[in-house]
C-alpha cells in the first residue's frame, strides 16, 4: 500500500442508492471498475457494501474535498442517479504505520 502523505485528509464516503436494487445491479461491474481505478491511483483505502444493502461506504484520501467531489462525479453510480453521496472530511490526527508518510 502506498504510504499517504501527512497534509491529506481523509474522507468517508457514505453512497445511499436512490433507486432498487434491481437497477443497481446491472451498473455494478462498472462501479466495480470505478473502484479499482481509484485504488491504483492511492485515493481509495477501503470500500465495501452496507448491511443491509441499502448502499456502500468508501474511505477515501484526497489533498481537498473538491478533488474526491470531481472523482466521484465520475462513479457510473453517480452518473446514472443510481445512487447519492455524503462525504465526512477528517484530518487523521494518529495513524496505523502502513498509512504514514
Amino acid at each position: 500500500m502506498p504510504t499517504i502523505p501527512s497534509d491529506q485528509n481523509f474522507f468517508v464516503v457514505d453512497l445511499h442508492y436512490i433507486a432498487p436494487f434491481e437497477d443497481i445491479e446491472p451498473a455494478l461491474d462498472a462501479h466495480v471498475e470505478f473502484l479499482e481505478q481509484n485504488y491504483a491511483s492511492g485515493r481509495f483505502i477501503a470500500s465495501g457494501p452496507k448491511e443491509p444493502r441499502t448502499g456502500g461506504v468508501i474511505i477515501a484520501t484526497a489533498e481537498t474535498r473538491t478533488d474526491l467531489e470531481e472523482v466521484l462525479e465520475t462513479d457510473p453510480f453517480k452518473q446514472r442517479q443510481l445512487a447519492e453521496y455524503t462525504i465526512t472530511e477528517f484530518r487523521a490526527s494518529m495513524r496505523a504505520d502502513q498509512l504514514k508518510s
